[in-house]
């Protein structure tokens, strides 16, 4: 296949896939800038729940990752109704663990929060926020599932749609039941909760009524499947540790921004973390988009057995990173100072966001190249290595990203740590990983 033509099957996955990645995280910055306003306890309560929620779903994305490189393999091999029989088993387990996240999360939703050591004000906020966050756990769940059967299937422009009506929902909702109109009530941040939790089940809705008719146009049951639920649960094992250790390191460099400070400086610092680290997630889903067509078209050429094709697609993609870390990290360096404004009216979170922003945008060429091999390894079902990568980054990130904290007490040294060990020892293990010939398995998946 020509470069022009890979090029033009990785813009028809990722051009999509970077609209509706641009425009999930939009919940959070929506819900960040209308809770913002209520005041920076209530900022900075909402940067601990959304931690803790992040979490928590987050650990479960191979759900979507896992179900996009599994459905791809079997479309490569030339077995669409299997490919809908898998992505079924996935929705399924979705299911099941959002049921278990719901139950132990609005359980354990004190501790959650008590484990940060924020002080009562901003704990409050927070709890109240997460308890009722903790309700749409199913259908964040089965979004990712069905979401991730859609890619499979190359289909990013569903994801898109539902993404971009869900996300405007949410602001009207959260608008609403923020703040109130008419009869109903301003319930302040517990509303911006409830609102986010209401789009996101009529966005399950949407998904998986597409899903749905495709499975019964190709035959494939809608029954659970238990060997299938199995196979997705054991495959998702892998991804999960490489998930909760990155996940990790994301909570300890939450955690090092209040090292060193109390009271309102704790508040004004967590504050500016909070938003600083929404912006850079909002970011990194943008750059996502690429990784997103590396694992449908990784995992449907490795199904064909093509691996030439796997090879030259990866480097096309890598380039693509490379060139939407520049220009995300240019458009963030020029938006530095104009970003603050927009969620806070706290002069202090302004002014310390600006040179946060500017060390994030200087590593955002590293975060393409990352994003991407990262995305072309999940494709190829290489897990495992993921996995043991993450804990790596694990052990190497944690004492330099507290360290420089404690040792600096600067949220700008801290995020110094984060954009060059985190992401950089991220981009050289993948980079050698991508090198070699292990990861290259060829075939289909049997259910």
């Amino acid at each position: 296949m020509a470069n022009g033509r890979r090029d033009r099957e990785i813009l028809r996955l990722a051009v999509p896939a970077f609209l509706a990645l641009v425009a999930e995280p939009l919940f959070l910055l929506s819900d960040a800038a209308i809770v913002g306003h209520l005041g920076t306890s209530e900022l900075a309560g909402l940067g601990v729940a959304a931690v803790v929620l992040q979490t928590a779903i987050g650990l479960c994305v191979f759900l979507a990752y896992g179900t996009t490189a599994s459905v791809a393999r079997q479309l490569g091999a030339g077995d669409r109704t299997g490919a809908l029989a898998q992505g079924i088993d996935g929705i399924w387990l979705a299911i099941v663990i959002g049921t278990v996240t719901t139950v132990l999360g609005v359980a354990l939703t004190g501790p959650l929060v008590a484990a940060f050591g924020v002080t009562d004000d901003v704990a409050g906020h927070a709890t109240t926020y997460l308890r009722i966050a903790f309700l749409g756990a199913i259908p964040l769940l089965v979004m990712l599932a069905a979401t991730g059967v859609l890619r499979g299937l190359q289909d990013t422009r569903t994801p898109l749609v539902v993404a971009v009506v869900g996300n405007l929902l949410n602001i009207v909702l959260n608008l609403l039941l923020v703040y109130g109109a008419g009869p109903v009530p301003g319930l302040g941040i517990a509303g911006s909760a409830l609102g986010s939790v209401l789009a996101q089940v009529v966005s399950a809705g949407m998904l998986l009524a597409v899903v749905v008719r495709g499975a019964r146009v190709e035959g494939a049951t809608l029954r659970p499947h238990a060997p299938g639920i199995r196979q997705a649960a054991h495959a998702g094992v892998a991804l999960v540790i490489r998930t909760l250790t990155l996940r990790a390191s994301l909570l300890v460099t939450t955690y090092a921004a209040t090292i060193g400070v109390s009271g309102e400086d704790e508040a004004v610092a967590l504050a500016t973390h909070q938003l600083a680290m929404t912006i850079w997630t909002f970011l990194a889903f943008a750059l996502d988009a690429i990784a997103i067509a590396a694992q449908a078209l990784t995992g449907r050429s490795l199904g064909a057995g093509d691996v030439e094709e796997t090879r030259a697609v990866t480097r096309r993609m890598i380039r693509w990173g490379v060139v939407s870390g520049v220009v995300t990290g240019l458009a963030l360096a020029a938006a530095s100072p104009l970003l603050g404004p927009l969620f806070t009216g706290d002069e202090r979170v302004q002014d310390l966001l600006v040179p946060v922003l500017l060390v994030a945008a200087v590593g955002q060429p590293i975060a393409g190249v990352v994003f991407v091999l990262d995305g072309v390894l999940i494709g190829a079902g290489d897990g495992r290595n993921l996995a043991w990568m993450g804990i790596v980054v694990l052990l190497v990130y944690a004492p330099l990203g507290l360290l420089a904290a404690a040792g600096t007490g600067s949220l700008i040294w801290l995020w110094v740590a984060f954009s060059a060990v985190f992401m950089g020892v991220r981009a050289v293990l993948l980079s050698l990983r991508a090198r070699g010939e292990n990861w290259l398995v060829t075939g289909g998946l049997v259910r």
